[in-house]
């Protein structure tokens, strides 16, 4: 019996398949069930708190008149504020605000949670970390999201350094918990929380160091996760709720680093990709995608990576175009001393100068090699600065002394040439903010192409 016949004659998977368009967490799992039949379509996440990265996403959902999938990770959102400032559910709302005023609908919107766990209380007793860590999902799912990654993964204070994989799916179980009993203080008819699982999982942020390609997942390994999860849940009185569980957060061969990406080669996880369980409705969601190959995304999709995420490639896109027109800014105000130019780059450094908690443990190197890896990594980790006052003044000051003025085609052409041939073709206008849209919107295409969303 081929794969696809016996997938269909899994219980309860046809009802699942007929039904079409009802939302965006229907939509999506219309999506993972396609992919497990055929390898073809699948689904983006884009994991960013960013506002101008969420604005983007939302305007490429219009346009390709598809749901988007948003999600917030325990670091940038927690009800402690994270490094975002922000609560769940005011993440929630700030999502939902920029969607009304887009036109985008409510229901075409997946709100998720990315590495909800222990992650960002680890220094903590294992105790403390938990508790905090099902605080954050009881918040998320009374926020709206309804998708949750639970991940259990991290050692804490009084863990030995590596976990049992029956410590994190017990942990991941309590976590479950939480949700649900959060759950069932929602309004009625509230759609039912979906969860991913996994505990090969890139540390939430980025890997500190690389060397080798990261080991692809093996089979037996995958086999054992499912079955102890499945066990735990079943312990736990969570049988019910093991049916809701989509995807397995596995690693196909992907990362990137400070100056580094290592692309996905097919044919070290094609057994992975063959090894899908049949008897489970699970696909696999692969983390740290960013800056693969357009051929490579779509490779991934067919080999049953269905949910790709993506989130520090987009901050490094807005990363690019903002010190690109910021070096156009010079261009135009060297020796006009009427005007003042902005100060980007130097109020960017600084920031992340006078608190170099969310780099230092990242990046190595003398003083120029460190310079250069705040402003330029892979890693991205000045993401984590954008929202700081001083770098939100200086980006309000570059938009506003380019908007004043005319830019001259030539130094688009210089500084940004996909942006200049997109203007020449009257797909974007001249203006700055439009330039900084597009080019993270490029991003997205390349993720909407392979995931075979949209006119692309």
């Amino acid at each position: 019996m081929g794969f696809a016949k016996r997938l269909m004659e899994e219980p309860g998977l046809k009802p699942v398949i007929q039904r079409r368009g009802l939302n965006a967490s229907a939509s999506l799992q219309d999506v993972l069930i396609r992919n497990r039949l055929s390898g073809k379509g699948g689904v983006y996440a884009v994991c960013s708190a960013h506002p101008w990265v969420i604005e983007t996403a939302i305007q490429q959902a219009l346009d390709d008149d598809s749901f988007l999938h948003v999600e917030s990770t325990s670091s940038q959102v927690n009800q402690q504020g994270g490094y975002s400032g922000q609560t769940p559910v005011q993440f929630a709302d700030f999502v939902l605000a920029a969607a009304r005023r887009m036109g985008l609908p409510g229901d075409r919107i997946m709100l998720g949670g990315d590495h909800i766990g222990p992650f960002p209380w680890r220094s903590e007793a294992s105790n403390s970390a938990l508790s905090k860590a099902c605080e954050l999902a009881r918040a998320c799912v009374l926020a709206g999201y309804q998708k949750i990654h639970l991940d259990a993964s991290m050692a804490c204070a009084d863990d030995s350094k590596i976990l049992s994989e029956l410590t994190v799916a017990h942990r991941a179980a309590v976590l479950c918990q939480a949700a649900e009993a959060a759950f069932r203080k929602l309004r009625p008819g509230a759609e039912l929380p979906l969860y991913v699982i996994g505990t090969e999982v890139p540390a939430p942020g980025g890997e500190s160091a690389l060397g080798e390609p990261p080991a692809v997942t093996t089979v037996e390994s995958l086999r054992q996760t499912l079955q102890t999860f499945q066990e735990t849940f079943e312990e736990r009185g969570l049988s019910a709720v093991w049916q809701r569980v989509i995807a397995a957060v596995v690693q196909p061969g992907v990362e990137f680093g400070n100056d580094v990406v290592f692309e996905y080669d097919r044919t070290r996880a094609c057994s992975l990709s063959a090894g899908l369980p049949i008897n489970s409705s699970v696909v696999y969601e692969a983390h740290s995608t960013d800056y693969q190959s357009p051929s490579a995304l779509a490779q991934m999709v067919e080999d049953h990576f269905a949910i790709l995420k993506v989130g520090p490639q987009l901050t490094f896109a807005f990363r690019e175009a903002v010190f690109a027109l910021s070096a156009i800014e010079r261009e135009l105000l060297a020796g006009v001393k009427s005007e003042k130019p902005s100060q980007l780059r130097e109020m960017l450094d600084q920031a992340m100068l006078r608190e170099p908690a969310y780099w230092r443990s990242y990046y190595d190197g003398n003083e120029s090699e460190l310079s250069i890896a705040r402003a330029f990594s892979y890693s991205d980790r000045c993401r984590y600065y954008w929202h700081k006052p001083a770098v939100r003044d200086e980006i309000e000051r570059l938009i506003e002394n380019l908007t004043a003025r005319r830019v001259p085609m030539t130094l688009i052409s210089q500084y940004l040439p996909r942006e200049y041939e997109a203007i020449r073709a009257q797909q974007i206008v001249n203006q700055p903010e439009a330039v900084i849209r597009y080019h993270i919107q490029l991003v997205l295409r390349s993720y909407a192409t392979a995931c075979g969303i949209g006119g692309q």
